[in-house]
């Protein structure tokens, strides 16, 4: 045998010696230790944190970062974000370089959910930041209004649905149509009578007109001609509010009468309770309830059936004549009180309590419910005359004008439902 087969040989035995030895201290071994080769180094004894380097996962190492991400968006929604980790607790703080400056970013929970997280729980919204809605300042149209009274108890401007505005001027009642613009005198109640108070029916082709007389009188406003005229008010009649063919009539003998136009009578019942001039009268949107409001300060609430008032507010320090009912909840009704009291006051009327109540800063005179967003508008008398546009329930406000004249201005406030500007019309005073 030559020496370079045997030195072949004693090679070979070497090698199969230290492989022996690596096999048995492998399987012995609970843990393995992997050593870099000198060209080929190994990543997983590396400290990829220090260089800011984001080491890659294998397969079993995502599968559990992906569970454990899993667990602590759930526990985050189920119990709060601000609920610990057991494991957190138990986990000793990783040592940090000093070399490092730069503050690692932590994900939140939710940015690893497809459906996002809920805004109770992270408090952020993910809905688009929608862009407020600019309320114009100045009106977009201005009429003269000779000879409108300016008494607060009066009620004397009315819209109907068929877009045609009634106003009341002196003894005189005049038909605005606001897509034709044309004027139009539907009746002169002579020289010792004035007009009080105008109300349109809900279908907007009669129009109640109550008079200094006491008396009521009912116009077709498309023939321009009187249908009746009914009796039973004493002194003038400063309120009126239709409830289908019900009409109810406010007067400051401090009465309400309930006229079913259907009949020959001119009353069917009379409502008492109030101490003085009625000036206000509004029908629930169900037309189940009636809201009044008089001078004596006080607001009450009438079924179709009672004569007696179900429910007094007495909440109010001046005259209550600003009455309007919430077209979006059932039983929210708003009240504004006059000069010695000037403010706005919300009601539950399922359950007899006060909401809220802000302070105008003057003399409240109407209130009108926007039916297609919840917001409503104010026309407000002495002192600043002024008209706000409120959204409920924050009750943030937007003053849109600011004068005391005999004109009528008209205004681009609410918008419609598909968020195309629809026009309301508001009296300045």
């Amino acid at each position: 045998m030559s020496d370079s087969s045997l030195h072949l040989q004693n090679i070979t035995s070497r090698t199969m010696h230290i492989n022996r030895l690596l096999n048995s201290n492998y399987n012995s071994s609970p843990s393995r230790t992997v050593y870099s080769d000198r060209f080929i180094p190994s990543r997983s004894g590396s400290n990829f944190g220090l260089f800011d380097i984001s080491n890659s996962l294998t397969s079993v190492e995502g599968k559990e970062d992906g569970s454990g991400s899993y667990h602590r968006l759930l526990r985050a929604a189920l119990f709060g974000p601000d609920t610990p980790d057991k494991k957190d607790s138990l986990t000793p703080p990783s040592c940090r370089n000093i070399f490092r400056y730069k503050t690692e970013t932590k994900r939140a929970l939710h940015s690893l959910s497809p459906f996002g997280l809920d805004e109770s729980v992270s408090g952020i919204s993910h809905s688009p930041v929608k862009a407020p809605r600019k309320v114009p300042m100045s009106p977009y149209k201005v009429l003269d209004a000779p000879a409108l009274q300016d008494d607060f108890y009066l009620n004397l401007v009315d819209w109907s649905s068929n877009n045609v505005l009634a106003v009341g001027l002196g003894n005189c009642v005049y038909l605005w149509n606001a897509c034709s613009s044309k004027v139009t005198k539907l009746c002169d109640l002579g020289i010792d009578v004035s007009v009080c108070s105008v109300g349109w029916a809900q279908r907007g082709t009669h129009l109640a007109v109550g008079t200094s007389s006491g008396k009521v009188q009912i116009w077709d406003a498309s023939r321009c001609q009187r249908v009746r005229t009914m009796e039973g008010h004493r002194l003038r009649v400063g309120a009126l509010a239709w409830s289908s063919s019900l009409l109810s009539s406010g007067s400051r003998d401090k009465s309400i009468l309930q006229r079913d136009v259907r009949v020959q009578d001119d009353f069917a019942s009379k409502l008492s309770g109030h101490k003085s001039e009625v000036c206000g009268l509004k029908w629930s949107y169900d037309n189940r309830e009636l809201a009044s409001g008089g001078n004596d300060n006080k607001l009450f609430v009438w079924n179709q059936h009672s004569t007696q008032p179900v429910l007094k507010y007495c909440d109010h320090t001046a005259a209550v004549k600003a009455i309007t009912w919430s077209p979006h909840l059932n039983g929210l009704l708003a009240s504004g009180g006059g000069t010695a009291d000037r403010c706005i006051r919300f009601w539950n009327t399922t359950t007899n309590t006060q909401l809220s109540c802000v302070d105008t800063g003057s003399q409240v005179c109407n209130l009108v419910w926007s039916k297609n967003v919840n917001e409503l508008v104010s026309t407000h008398g002495y002192s600043q005359n002024q008209i706000i546009v409120w959204r409920y329930p924050t009750m943030s406000k937007t003053i849109v004008t600011g004068a005391g004249d005999e004109t009528l201005r008209f205004w681009n406030v609410f918008p419609s439902p598909k968020s195309q500007v629809m026009r309301l019309e508001v009296q300045a005073f």
